[in-house]
C-alpha cells in the first residue's frame, strides 16, 4: 500500500525555459540565484557549476548595468543549465540580455518605461521564444495599489500581477510565469491560492526574505509545503540568507517529503532516546554529508535500537538497526548481517555506493535497450 499524498497538480500552461519544461505535467523544477557580482565571469560561472552539481535546474543572475549584460554571452557559453536574466526598470538591459540569448527574463513590463519600449522587449522575447516571469513582491507593490488597498494584501498582489499580464497579453505574448512572494507565509499562500483560482499561468513559488538557513528553511517548508500539497506550483526557490547550495538542498527535501521529486540519499533517522545503541546523530549527519554527490534516489534508514528498528525501516532501501551485540544491516527489511559499531559508517557508505552504481547501470541498460514496436 502506498503512503504517498494524493496530490493533484494544478493544470497550467506549459512553457520552456531553455531545455527545461515548466508547467503542465512537467516535474517541479528547483532553481536558485547567484550571489556573485555578475561582471565577475569566473566567480559567477564557478558558482553556477556548484549549483548545477547540487541539482539546480534553472539559475538566475542579476543584470543591474550594461557591464553585467555584456558578459552574459561569456557566462552562457560555459554553463549547461538555463539562465534567467533578472531585469529591473531598464528596457535596454532586457534587450542586451536577449541579444546574449538568455533562456528567460525576470521582468515586470509595467516598470520598464513607455509602451514602445515594452513592445520592443516583448517582440524580441516572442521572436526568440524566451519566457518572461512577472515577479510580484509584497514589499514593493505599486503606489496606486497600496493607496487602493491600504497595505499589501493578496488581492493587491494579484492585481499587480494582473496589470503586468494584461500588458503582455495585449501584445500577443503568453509565455508567462508568475511569482507572488512575501516574507509573511500566510500572505504568500493566500496570494498564490487566489491567483491560481483565476489564471492558468505556471507559478514560481517562494517565500521571499525567508531568513537564515535554519529559520528560512522552516518558513519555506511551511509555505511551499502548503501550496505544493494543494497542487499549486511549477518551480520553486527557497530564498535563504545562506550559501545558495543550501537553497537547492532544502528545495529538494521539501519536494521529496511530498514525494513530488526523488533525488539523492534520503536519510530516515529515529529521534534520540535512551535506547540508542550508537550515535545516530553523528552517523546520520556524516552519511548525508559524505554521500551528497549521489543523485540516484535511495532511502537509508538509520535506527538506534531494535525495538522498532526493522519495522520502521522495512521500506528503506538500506538500513541499520542498533542492537546490544552489534547492529543489523538490512535491505528492504531483510537482514543481511551484523555490523560492529566501529564499522557502521564505512559499511553503510559502501552499501549505498554499490546500490547507487547498480541503479545507474540498470538505468543505462534500460535506456539502451530497444523498445518493441507499438502494435496498431
Amino acid at each position: 500500500m502506498s503512503n504517498d499524498l494524493r496530490i493533484t497538480r494544478r493544470k497550467t500552461r506549459q512553457i520552456s525555459i531553455g531545455s527545461v519544461k515548466i508547467g503542465g505535467d512537467a516535474p517541479i523544477a528547483v532553481q536558485s540565484m547567484t550571489t556573485t557580482d555578475t561582471r565577475d565571469v569566473v566567480a559567477t560561472v564557478a558558482e553556477i557549476h556548484r549549483l548545477e552539481a547540487a541539482g539546480c535546474e534553472i539559475v538566475r543572475v542579476t543584470v543591474p548595468d550594461h557591464a553585467s549584460a555584456e558578459v552574459l554571452p561569456k557566462i552562457l557559453e560555459q554553463i549547461d543549465i538555463p539562465l534567467i536574466a533578472d531585469i529591473h526598470f531598464n528596457y535596454q538591459l532586457a534587450l542586451l540580455a536577449l541579444d546574449a540569448k538568455v533562456d528567460g527574463l525576470r521582468l515586470n513590463p509595467g516598470n520598464i518605461g513607455s509602451r514602445d519600449r515594452v513592445e520592443r522587449v516583448v517582440k524580441q522575447a516572442k521572436d526568440q521564444g524566451v519566457p518572461i516571469r512577472i515577479g510580484v513582491n509584497a514589499g514593493s507593490l505599486e503606489k496606486s495599489l497600496l493607496e487602493q488597498y491600504g497595505y499589501p494584501t493578496a488581492e493587491a498582489m494579484v492585481a499587480s500581477a494582473a496589470q503586468h499580464i494584461e500588458i503582455l497579453e495585449s501584445l500577443g505574448f503568453y509565455e508567462i510565469k508568475v511569482s507572488l512572494k512575501a516574507s509573511h507565509v500566510g500572505l504568500a499562500v493566500e496570494a498564490y491560492r487566489l491567483f491560481s483560482s483565476r489564471y492558468d499561468y505556471p507559478l514560481h513559488l517562494g517565500i521571499t526574505e525567508a531568513g537564515t538557513a535554519a529559520t528560512g528553511s522552516i518558513k519555506s517548508a511551511v509555505g511551499l509545503g502548503i501550496l505544493l500539497a494543494e497542487g499549486i506550483g511549477d518551480t520553486i526557490r527557497v530564498s535563504l540568507a545562506a550559501d545558495p547550495i543550501e537553497e537547492i538542498r532544502v528545495g529538494y527535501e521539501i519536494l521529496k517529503s511530498l514525494h513530488l521529486r526523488k533525488r539523492g540519499v534520503n536519510v530516515i533517522a529515529c529521534p534520540t532516546c535512551g535506547r540508542l545503541e550508537f550515535d545516530v546523530i553523528k552517523l546520520s549527519c556524516n552519511i548525508e554529508q559524505r554521500l551528497s554527490h549521489i543523485t540516484e534516489p535511495i532511502d537509508v534508514s538509520i535506527l538506534g535500537c531494535v525495538v522498532n528498528g526493522i519495522g520502521e525501516g522495512k521500506e528503506a532501501d538500506i538500513g541499520i538497526a542498533g542492537g546490544h551485540s552489534g547492529s543489523l544491516l538490512f535491505r528492504k527489511g531483510e537482514i543481511i548481517r551484523k555490523v560492529a559499531s566501529e564499522a557502521l559508517e564505512s559499511t553503510l557508505i559502501e552499501e549505498i555506493e554499490q546500490l547507487a552504481l547498480e541503479r545507474r547501470e540498470a538505468r543505462k541498460q534500460q535506456k539502451s535497450t530497444p523498445q518493441p514496436p507499438t502494435s496498431i
